[in-house]
């Protein structure tokens, strides 16, 4: 089994996921009636994905948000044909969603140098435009960046999250007895001795009704829908966000986390999920996880203690459930080890899954060509 060698946590201050921006193609260059020339077209305005950009950065480095390409070049006796408007490109981190005002998906940066045309320059003046240019595109778009991570934490605040990543990690984060003390995602890897990396997103903690947006809502749960896999973090004593809401056991924390995410998009139910049994290091830990372990591989017999709409559809099998205390360190390393073979085992299932259906394609391929009748005008030779 191999073991990790150290694990780091990238912290980033003042977290900014979404940003508002003007964008304008530029304004084509002018023609020249006179001799027949047309003017330049000018130029586009891109969104262009890089991996060690930042929404905050790219806020810092152009605080008015405005973007606008170069206009085409004029025609003229010494160059009929006016040169084109320098494009403008708009650097963005990997796994920025871009939308326009009305809320439309443009298009998605998923990796490394893809980009998105958001504002098309205007064409230069010509025959059909009377030679004289057109206006570049004018549009704001909004970019709405979602975590791509290999694992993400899932959790109601106060599930201890924050200590385990002091535990795994060299990050310091903040640590108190009050729910809310992760209000930013941190994004880190899991480094192992073989130089393999695991992506982990630490996420602010849900609460009931993150769905309808309550709490941090749809600002936490955009950023697991491109996550490979989740990482349950429970409490084994149970969860109570205040004296004024119910206190919820282990059990009942695990299936209405899985409602919020079913809530939200029934599609994060199908990501493979482990589960981190926290604070085994209080009194009745042990009695009280040995119940656990009976309510989650019986799930349906005790479900009728929750109200009807409260019911996941389905309920989470999860691949490995392991007990932990992020304050003595007892099952870290188990942790570590289980999310990486977790990793590697859907990987390998994603593979296989890969090759069967590209096999089945030649097969089909193949039997179509076998069976394809000759066309009409065919010259055939007899046997």
């Amino acid at each position: 089994m191999v073991r990790c060698s150290c694990v780091w946590f990238r912290k980033y201050g003042n977290f900014i996921d979404n940003l508002r921006l003007f964008t304008r193609g530029g304004s084509g260059g002018m023609g020249y009636p006179r001799l027949g020339g047309e003017g330049g077209k000018g130029g586009d305005v891109w969104v262009v994905a890089h991996k060690k950009m930042t929404l905050k950065q790219l806020k810092d480095k152009y605080p008015q948000k405005r973007f606008v390409a170069g206009e085409g070049g004029n025609s003229r006796v010494s160059a009929l044909k006016g040169s084109r408007g320098k494009d403008c490109e708009i650097p963005v981190p990997v796994g920025i969603s871009v939308t326009d005002e009305n809320g439309k998906i443009i298009g998605e940066l998923n990796k490394e140098k893809d980009r998105i045309l958001v504002a098309e320059g205007g064409l230069g003046g010509k025959l059909l435009t009377n030679f004289l240019p057109l206006k570049g595109q004018k549009r704001v778009i909004h970019l709405d960046l979602k975590l791509i991570a290999d694992i993400s934490l899932v959790g109601f605040p106060n599930a201890g999250k924050s200590s385990l990543l002091s535990q795994v990690s060299h990050a310091k984060p903040a640590i108190a007895d009050y729910a809310f003390t992760t209000l930013k995602p941190e994004l880190g890897k899991i480094m192992y001795n073989d130089f393999r990396q695991v992506s982990v997103a630490d996420l602010p903690g849900l609460i009931e009704g993150a769905h309808m947006n309550k709490g941090m809502g749809h600002k936490f749960l955009k950023h697991i829908e491109r996550t490979r896999q989740l990482l349950f973090v429970v409490d084994i004593s149970g969860f109570q966000l205040s004296s004024r809401t119910q206190y919820r056991t282990a059990f009942e924390t695990i299936i209405l986390l899985t409602k919020e995410l079913e809530l939200y998009k029934e599609e994060l139910q199908t990501k493979p999920a482990l589960l981190a049994v926290n604070k085994m290091d209080l009194p009745g830990a042990q009695d009280k996880f040995h119940v656990l372990m009976h309510q989650l591989q019986n799930p349906k017999d005790f479900l009728h203690l929750f109200e009807k709409n409260m019911i996941p559809e389905r309920t989470v099998e999860f691949q490995h459930i392991i007990p932990i205390s992020a304050i003595t360190g007892e099952g870290i390393e188990e942790l570590k080890n289980y999310i990486r073979k977790s990793l590697d085992e859907h990987s390998n299932q994603e593979n296989g899954a890969y090759h069967k259906k590209q096999l089945l394609n030649l097969q089909i391929c193949s039997t179509v060509s076998y069976n394809e009748p000759p066309p009409k005008n065919a010259v055939t030779i007899p046997r």
